[in-house]
């Protein structure tokens, strides 16, 4: 028996350039790229999350990531 599961990655950068990326698990079904993207710059324009290398300052990219198991 097969069994998927999909995550939605955010990648960001910080202040000193590091890639930081944010993991959702079971992101709704039919998110758009449109709906990443604002929610991406809307994490990047408010400074909802910091790092150790200092506040998320660039959308690099969001990407839907669908793992399969078999279990």
């Amino acid at each position: 028996m097969m069994k998927s599961d999909t995550d939605l990655d955010l990648v960001f950068k910080n202040a000193v350039g590091k890639k930081v990326i944010l993991n959702i698990e079971e992101p709704k079904n039919g998110v758009t790229k449109a709906e990443i993207d604002a929610a991406m710059q809307t994490v990047v324009d408010n400074y909802i999350f910091a790092t150790s290398g200092g506040d998320i300052v660039e959308a690099v990219e969001g990407r839907l990531r669908t793992t399969t198991l078999d279990v």
